[in-house]
């Protein structure tokens, strides 16, 4: 989680918000940890981007 929120910079704490609302980045938990694919954190931004320039 630390990893994508550097990528996104944004603070962890912002990471579990969206986790929780589920307005993140889609993860997945192995165990305890909670993990994100590197293409569906680039999915995420480039969503964003788009909507942005609507």
């Amino acid at each position: 989680m630390e990893e994508v929120a550097g990528i996104l910079k944004v603070p962890v704490g912002t990471m579990r918000k969206w986790r929780n609302e589920g307005s993140g980045p889609p993860g997945f938990r192995v165990g305890k940890y909670v993990r994100y694919r590197r293409t569906a954190v680039d999915r995420y931004i480039s969503e964003r981007e788009s909507q942005e320039y609507r």
